[in-house]
């Protein structure tokens, strides 16, 4: 009697497991028919408003773009302002450098040519200067006492022809 007893247990115990299988099976399947059902509500829902939030993806995304231009924008005319102060500051020096450079050079220069016997350019310009009052002397000589200065060469070109024979046979 025992066993049958236990055996009738067993029986009662896998009838109530199957019930509660079965009824797992079925709550399970009508979540997952819910799911399904929720899934394709979605995907219609995305179907009929999707242009619509593409098109407010596009334009949030143009506003971002329009945003990150102007700060970009922003920035590289900082720098470029600083690199052109920065080569202005550059080519000033450069530009001292060059300048001490060339009046070294011309003054080595000058020393140089000064001790072969070359006239420096202020030497030539004194000469000009004076060759230029020279002409101008003799042109106001030439002009005023012509006459009088050709009559007076010729008689003491004439007294240096007769010495210089005397001086020759002298020798």
């Amino acid at each position: 009697m025992v066993k049958k007893l236990k055996q009738m247990a067993n029986k009662k115990a896998a009838s109530t497991g199957n019930l509660l299988d079965n009824a797992l099976a079925g709550s399970v399947k009508d979540s997952a028919q819910q799911i399904w059902l929720a899934g394709m509500g979605a995907f219609s829902k995305a179907q009929e408003e999707g242009g619509k939030v593409f098109e407010a993806l596009v334009k949030e995304g143009l506003s971002l773009q329009r945003k990150t231009q102007a700060v970009a924008e922003e920035k590289f005319g900082a720098v470029t302002g600083k690199m052109t102060s920065m080569a202005g500051d550059v080519q000033s020096k450069a530009g001292q450098h060059w300048d001490k450079l060339e009046t070294i050079f011309e003054e080595r220069t000058a020393k140089a040519l000064n001790k072969l016997g070359v006239p420096s350019a202020k030497d030539v310009e004194a000469l000009i200067k004076r060759i230029d009052a020279l002409s101008a002397q003799v042109a106001k000589l030439s002009k005023g006492g012509a006459a009088p200065a050709a009559k007076k060469a010729a008689p003491a070109k004439k007294a240096a022809a007769k010495r210089a024979p005397a001086k020759k046979a002298a020798a």
